[in-house]
Formats: C-alpha cells, structure tokens, sequence
C-alpha cells in the first residue's frame, strides 16, 4: 500500500531546461542596472580584470548583485543561479564561485594594512586602512547609481543620517567589538528621502565608533547632486566630537558644500550636562509621550561644552528626561534617566526631537535589511578589503533595489524588503521560447496582473533612454 502521507507525485530530473526558470523576476535587477548604465561606469572605475579573456569586471559585479537580490548569502550560493538554465539563457552565463572569490580578493591590499599599522602611535591599536583603487572605483559606482536615480525627480532636499552596525564574525582575523564579540563594524550614510546609501566605510570591530567620523560624512554630502539645496543630517553620540560638530556648523566648511546643514546629534552626558538636567525646574518639562514602561519629558538648557569656540554661534542642547513607571528601575538603577541632543535648527524642542529619532526608521532598518536579507551579515572571508568589497556590494544591491521600486514597479511595492521582492517577484516561474530570433518570457496572467513586470520593464527603458 502506498504511502498517502506526502503529495502524489514523482520527480523526474531533466538536463538543463532551458525553457524553463524558477527566477523570471530576476532579470528585472539586471534591467534595472543596465537601465541606469551601470555597466559602463564599472568598466570605467573598476579594473580588475588582466586578460581580455574570461568574463568582465561589470559582469562579475552584476552576478554578486544577482546573487545578493536572490538571496544568496554566500559566494558559493551563486551556483544555485547557473544551475537555472532558463534563467542564464535570459541573463547570460554568469561566473563561478571561484571566479567570484577570486574578483573579491581583488579589492584587498595588504600593504595598506601594514601601513596604517605602522602610523599606530603609544598605546592604540584601532586603524582605519586607505581603501585600494578598485574599492574607490566600487564606491564611485555607487555614486553614479545615486546620482542618476536622484536626476529623475530632481529632489531638492537631503536628509543625511549616519550609523554604524556589528558585523559578527569568528573568522581569525576579526577584531574584539565593544559588545563583547568579535567582528567587524562598518559605518554607513543613508539619504532618507530618496531610500539610498550614498557612502559607507568598512572597518574593523575593535574601531571607536567615534573615529575619524568626519571623513565619511564629507563623503557623503559630496555625493549628493548639484540641484540638493536643503541639506541635513541626523547621528547617534558616536558623531557628537569637535570637529564634526565645527565642520557641520561652518557655513563655510572646508571639502564641503556652502550654507547651512541643519542637524541633530546624540550628545554625551558628561558630569556637567547631566547637573545641568537635573537642575531643571519640574515646571520646565515639556511631556512629549507616556509610554509602556517610561514617561518621556524634553526641554531646552543652555549649555556650551568646553572646547566650543567663544566666537561661534552657539549650538542648542534639548535635554531629555525618562522616568520609568512606579515599581521600575532602569539599568542603572535609577528611575530617571537622561539624554541630550544638541543641534544648530530652529524650531521647538519637541519637534526637534521627534525629527531627530526618526533615524531610527532609516538607517536602522537599512542595517537590518542588508544584514538579514542581503548577505551583508556575513564576510566571504578573511581578507579585508575582499569583506569592504561584500559589504559595499550589499549597499550596492539595496539601492539597486531601491531604484527598481521606484522608477519602475507599482505603488503597492514601493515599501517592500528583498523578502517580499523574491516571493512576489523574483521567484516566479516561467516559459521560455525563441520566435523570430526574439526570446519571450512567459509567465501566468495572475501574476502578472500583481506584479506588472511587462510595465516594469517598459519604464525601465525608458529610464535607459533618459540616461543615455
């Protein structure tokens, strides 16, 4: 007697199919960098390759991008692609495993490792290496993405916010972090109106978050478009140091943009910060929400840190204060808690402050989407500038995806994460057949009706049109 417990059928294994896919969607990410002429600017700011020969360093970024919006979360994920003959007969050949690896390893040099060791001076160990000039030439791609997707509403507002995340990792080479694990910690600037990462640095767990933060922040203001005239920017404490603070307060700054840039920081709570909180009259507390386990207060103090300029335009501090219910303690066990935001915008406290942690539905859940869903989570391996090439590829792969879902998929998808994207989209099956020498992808009327890939693409030409 047969065994009913499992679905009544057999599978049947056929040598390459080419007239059928399991990824009909994907292509889509492809048209989407080709759209943006993607490929020219990786042939252009990237050379790798040594030989004519063999694939080009535009297709092999192209396949990690592929890779990435798949799903794979690891070099070697990139077979599962070339097995799908169907999807290879629509996108071309992509490249191994091993050549893949091999272009990583391209992005790491050695010596620039060795020199930044050699500037350590008396007791530091944390350094920040040069980037080699395949790893600038992957970041100007970027750029490009960022300045075309940008070119086609011409938005004229950028808010900039910085955060940097733990990249865990057991890999010998990997550094101890400040949670108490070992990895890596890089740090990346998103522009939240237009749900793109304009810059990023790769950098080892044992690295202050506090390091050397104005080099990448310059970096990012400088890859946002000419046509940007109000600019922002919003950061965590690790951002609150002289030197940023009096580069983003200079309306004549050095290596930036001129005029104001709007901001908010997390300050420190040093000594004399928080006896300045908690000399606050209680009549002076603004409430700003009540929440489960806290009630939330905010109120604007004077305060002028010690290293401030006398000649510069003061900054304002919003100080805020957290009380837990009756019967809780906070970690420190108090129940009353403060914080500070210091900042150079006008407008009320409480408003600022609302503006302020709207970061953390930014560039917080960018961190969690890249780790989590596009294999930014894990380093291929134990070559540093071959992890900065991986890790910046994932940013790459989210703002491919981000401009896919805005210039050329419907409304419903325009908030939707890779997972959705693959269930939706991407993972669908379809036909194959040649009539007339012309390739045609056939997919079910249902889906097509949700995912409208015929009008996707459409749009995506004419996007290339534009570009072009």
């Amino acid at each position: 007697m047969k065994d009913q417990r499992i679905l009544p059928y057999v599978v049947e294994v056929m040598p390459k199919p080419e007239g059928v896919t399991a990824w009909a969607g994907l292509p889509s990410v492809l048209d989407t960098m080709r759209a943006l002429a993607l490929e020219e600017v990786i042939g252009r700011e990237i050379k790798v390759r040594k030989r004519r020969r063999g694939y080009s360093d535009a297709r092999k970024v192209e396949s990690l991008v592929l890779l990435m919006a798949a799903g794979g979360e690891c070099v070697d994920d990139i077979e599962m692609l070339r097995a799908d003959a169907g999807l290879c007969r629509l996108v071309g050949q992509l490249p191994s495993a091993d050549r893949l690896l091999t272009f990583l390893y391209a992005f790491h040099d050695e010596r620039l490792i060795e020199a930044a060791r050699a500037q350590l001076t008396g007791d530091r160990v944390a350094y920040i290496p040069e980037e080699n000039e395949a790893l600038q030439g992957l970041a100007r791609v970027n750029l490009a993405l960022v300045q075309r997707v940008a070119g086609q509403g011409k938005c004229t507002r950028a808010t900039l916010d910085h955060d940097a995340t733990i990249q865990e990792s057991h890999k010998r080479e990997a550094q101890p972090h400040y949670k108490g694990g070992r990895g890596y910690q890089p740090s990346a600037i998103y522009w939240a109106e237009q749900d793109l990462v304009v810059a990023d640095e790769y950098r080892d767990g044992n690295v202050p978050a506090g390091m050397e933060n104005l080099r990448l922040i310059r970096r990012g203001f400088a890859s946002l478009p000419q046509w940007v005239t109000e600019r922002y920017f919003r950061a965590d404490s690790a951002c609150y140091d002289e030197e940023v603070l009096k580069w983003l307060a200079d309306p004549e700054r050095e290596g930036g943009p001129a005029g104001e840039i709007g901001f908010t920081i997390s300050a420190d709570m040093t000594p004399p910060l928080r006896q300045l909180c908690e000399g606050v009259a209680e009549g002076q507390w603004q409430l700003v929400e009540e929440r489960v386990h806290e009630t939330v207060w905010c109120t604007e103090v004077e305060f002028t840190p010690g290293n401030w300029p006398k000649d510069a335009k003061p900054l304002r501090y919003i100080a805020v204060r957290f009380r837990a219910r009756q019967g809780q303690l906070f970690g420190t066990g108090s129940d009353v808690k403060y914080l500070a935001v210091v900042s150079n915008r006008t407008g009320e406290p409480m408003g600022l402050l609302r503006w302020h942690w709207q970061k953390a539905g930014t560039i917080e859940p960018l961190h969690d989407v890249t780790k989590n869903e596009l294999a930014a989570r894990v380093p291929p391996c134990g070559r540093f500038g071959a992890d900065a090439a991986w890790y910046r590829l994932s940013m790459l792969t989210y703002n491919v995806l981000s401009a896919m879902k805005s210039l050329a998929l419907p409304a419903t998808m325009c908030d939707a994460r890779p997972k959705r994207l693959r269930f939706s989209l991407f993972n669908i099956a379809g036909r194959i057949v040649s009539r007339g020498g012309k390739l045609i992808l056939r997919i079910a009327a249902e889906i097509e009706q949700i995912v409208r890939l015929k009008e996707a693409r459409a749009r995506l030409a004419a996007v290339a049109a534009f570009v072009t």
